[in-house]
């Protein structure tokens, strides 16, 4: 890029030491360096005089936000797989391409979907914090903080993508039996490895799991997509795990099924309005019914970096008048 103007791109958050280097190497970058979310007149102060954006997770790129754009800004290259904050379609109407990092935190999120799988039958936080509770651990007993056995259970996959098959993996190397709905069947050399059941009927499938693993991205398609309706299927028995996108479940109806003693449990690192988390959560967390992480599935160093590495990416093919390789495009223009 010798003897070209270097482009201005904003980063709305602190990424990681290596990331940020190659960043400054490459580009006229500008970091945040407090690591705190941008404020919306800061957003807007960025688009209008970027180059590049490079939002996270934490930014709502909305339409209202795109609209105020300066001509500059024809690239938005986020930093993550999901683009659910990023308005793509009124990006596209403006003439800016949207990108994200796809297929890098495959593996890193289906560690910690497994993680959450045994941790909530197996009640390994309890058990945790007994012995860093007021109280003293008085000793081991034969009847004393009994969980589930995970092996033989049912598990029903809601999304059988890239992630979703990687937990199906795992959670085969478990002894669990493998049930998923999608959208799509997948390849029958896929299933067949797994040996997994297809369900059409999402609703037949929750029914009858044991356990319940929500995989899908979040999409206006998905938004409740495990409504109160078909919460409620779910046997007393069940435990479900969420490591996609908070609004995918209607929360406040999983609280009070739990409360109520109408599912086992659950184990979540997603929530609906993040980083609110609700307060009956946090109650249910203290009786040992539900596992609460902070939004930490795909919170590797590596995977991270693996990210700031595909942005990068994405930038330089823009800027060097080359589509980039994970250009997102809307639904409709």
């Amino acid at each position: 890029m010798a003897g070209k103007k270097r482009p201005l791109v904003v980063i709305t958050r602190k990424l990681p030491d290596p990331v940020e280097t190659r960043m400054r190497e490459l580009f006229d970058a500008r970091l945040n360096v407090e690591d705190r979310p941008m404020t919306q007149p800061e957003l807007v102060a960025a688009v209008k005089e970027a180059d590049v954006l490079v939002p996270t997770i934490t930014d709502q790129i909305d339409a209202a936000l795109i609209a105020q754009a300066g001509d500059n800004l024809k690239l938005i290259a986020n930093f993550g797989n999901g683009v659910d904050k990023i308005d793509v379609e009124a990006a596209a109407k403006k003439g800016i391409t949207v990108t994200n990092t796809p297929n890098v935190l495959t593996e890193d999120t289906a560690d910690m979907t497994m993680a959450l799988m045994l941790a909530v039958p197996r009640r390994l936080a309890e058990g945790a914090n007994v012995l860093t509770g007021d109280k003293k651990w008085a000793g081991w007993s034969p009847t004393w903080m009994l969980g589930r056995r995970i092996w033989g259970k049912r598990l029903g996959i809601v999304g059988m993508g890239r992630i979703g098959t990687a937990v199906a993996r795992r959670a085969k190397a478990f002894g669990l039996s493998i049930h998923y709905h999608n959208r799509h069947r997948v390849l029958p050399a896929v299933e067949e490895g797994l040996e997994a059941t297809y369900w059409e009927s999402l609703d037949q499938m929750l029914a009858r799991m044991d356990i319940i693993s929500v995989n899908c991205p979040s999409t206006p398609a998905t938004f409740h997509l495990l409504s109160a309706r078909r919460l409620a299927l779910l046997q007393p028995t069940a435990y479900i795990v969420n490591t996609a996108r908070g609004d995918i479940i209607d929360e406040e109806f999983l609280v009070k099924l739990i409360q109520d003693g109408k599912i086992a449990g659950a184990g979540l690192d997603v929530y609906e309005h993040e980083p609110a988390l609700s307060s009956k959560l946090l109650k249910l967390a203290a009786k040992g019914k539900v596992v609460l992480l902070p939004h930490m599935g795909s919170a590797t160093l590596e995977g991270r970096i693996d990210m700031g590495e595909k942005v990068i990416i994405n930038i330089r093919a823009f800027v060097d008048g080359h589509r980039p390789p994970d250009r997102v495009l809307p639904l409709r223009i």
